[in-house]
């Protein structure tokens, strides 16, 4: 992953192998995304090619005092293990960063882990949130000074493994969450250097981490976010990880075939066959949590103050379903439905997300186990979806109207969908259904922002048939 420069306001900053430790008052440097930006001259050549090279990466530790408001279950040595220090990898992204701040919370000692790459995404595709994104230092402070709870911060990429390495013995997880994946399937599919990146990026950070917990945390363990597109959409029902299959009189239990649909779902079922492997190789412990399209902006913990706010995507490639369709009804634009609209998909609350991972965490994996969870509450289709938009829009007096644009995707438009999601439910997941007040809600979330939007970003751009070799710097 490309190599950001570097700086830091209040961090305590380790060099590759002596600490060089300055008290807080005394660092006075600040990160600047646009500054690294703004120092590139492009981009994806040294983007995907630099990490052939040899480099030093910094951790960046933002140290606060816990106040302990809420301590997570103890246990006795003859209990289940129970993790109390949680590594969030990709803590700085829409899920991740609502994750860190739940788990903070909730007791857990809580570390993020970010090349902030994401941030460079948008600057380089001219995207931005719909949400104003602080800082991830200032994120933090926030966080301190609201909550009393202090979150450490380890910026680098974990495709360096000695930069993993480095951070696995400083903070000494005993789970892992890893969100730290190119997660966008537009993104994958915009030109031949986004999907080598994805790919590399995703797969190789994914096998470092199990390596990683493999030499330094045996007992770590891994909570994968995965996906449901991993599964396709078969004519038949989508069973939770595994299916039992009876041919030619011999009856099995075997992974559930995956019928992925770009570039991204391709790594992320690499991803799955790499974690199963080591499980059963290693011993490793992991929870894969295939997870379904996510909505929403506000969790308890992201509303408590404008610096929390967790970002909002509403463009073609980061932008899903119905946060897209909300932002769109909110400035008037005609909500965008590809081809027949007829795909359908499970949907979760970001709320929801932030505890799924709390329950795969409080109750982790025995040794050795893989366990898959689908992590959705609902499923609806995308004429479904736009309905229920148009119809809480014009109660709030907004003129919502829906158009069919040519699907930009390879994708079946109307088919059969039933996948089972009831393992995190048996944990003690309580689900938060969509309902007409939360629609009310981000409706209203998305008309305070419209000044915000870029209407140019709302159309798709990204053509998964005309993919091409050379590189794209900015969208259409």
């Amino acid at each position: 992953m490309a190599q950001l420069p570097l700086s830091s306001s209040s961090p305590t900053i380790f060099s590759r192998n002596k600490p060089y430790l300055k008290p807080l008052n005394q660092c006075s440097t600040s990160f600047s995304i646009a500054a690294a930006c703004k120092n590139s001259t492009y981009p994806f050549r040294k983007l995907f090619l630099q990490r052939q090279k040899p480099r030093k990466s910094l951790v960046v530790q933002v140290n606060a005092v816990s106040t302990n408001l809420e301590t997570p279950v103890q246990t006795s040595s003859s209990e289940p293990f129970k993790p109390q220090r949680v590594m969030v990898i990709g803590g700085d992204g829409y899920c991740g960063w609502a994750t860190a701040l739940h788990l903070s919370k909730k007791g857990y000692e809580v570390a993020i882990v970010d090349n902030l790459i994401r941030r460079l995404f948008d600057h380089q595709l001219g995207l931005d949130s719909l949400t104003p994104i602080s800082s991830i230092q200032n994120r933090i402070s926030c966080w301190k000074s609201l909550t009393g709870k202090s979150i450490e911060l380890y910026i680098g990429d974990i495709c360096d493994f000695e930069f993993l390495t480095e951070t696995f013995k400083s903070f000494e997880p005993d789970a892992v969450v890893h969100f730290g994946e190119q997660r966008s399937a537009p993104y994958s599919m915009i030109d031949r250097p986004r999907a080598v990146y994805t790919q590399q990026n995703n797969v190789i950070g994914t096998l470092n981490v199990l390596f990683a917990i493999k030499e330094f945390r045996e007992q770590c363990h891994l909570v994968k976010l995965g996906t449901m597109g991993e599964y396709g959409t078969p004519n038949i029902d989508i069973e939770e990880g595994y299916i039992t299959i009876t041919h030619n009189g011999r009856t099995d239990t075997l992974p559930y075939p995956k019928q992925a649909s770009s570039f991204y779902h391709l790594s992320k079922v690499h991803d799955s066959h790499n974690i199963a492997f080591t499980c059963k190789a290693w011993g490793i412990r992991a929870t894969d949590l295939n997870q379904g399209v996510v909505y929403g902006v506000r969790t308890d913990e992201t509303a408590m103050h404008e610096e929390l706010y967790n970002r909002f995507d509403y463009d073609g490639i980061f932008g899903t379903a119905l946060n897209r369709f909300c932002v769109q009804a909110a400035v008037g634009h005609p909500l965008t439905v590809y081809g027949k609209g007829g795909q359908t998909r499970g949907y979760l609350d970001i709320r929801d997300t932030v505890q799924c991972v709390e329950l795969a965490i409080a109750n982790p994996a025995n040794p050795g186990e893989f366990r898959v969870f689908n992590q959705f509450t609902e499923q609806y289709s995308v004429n479904q979806l736009a309905a229920l938009v148009t119809n809480a829009g014009r109660k709030l007096g907004l003129n919502v109207e829906t158009i069919t644009v040519p699907n930009p995707r390879v994708e079946a438009e109307e088919h059969y969908y039933n996948a089972k999601h009831t393992k995190l439910v048996e944990l003690g997941l309580k689900p938060h259904l969509l309902s007409d007040s939360l629609l009310d809600s981000l409706l209203n979330f998305a008309i305070q922002y419209k000044d915000r939007v870029d209407k140019k970003q709302i159309m798709p751009s990204v053509s998964w048939r005309k993919i091409g070799v050379k590189p794209k710097t900015v969208t259409a």
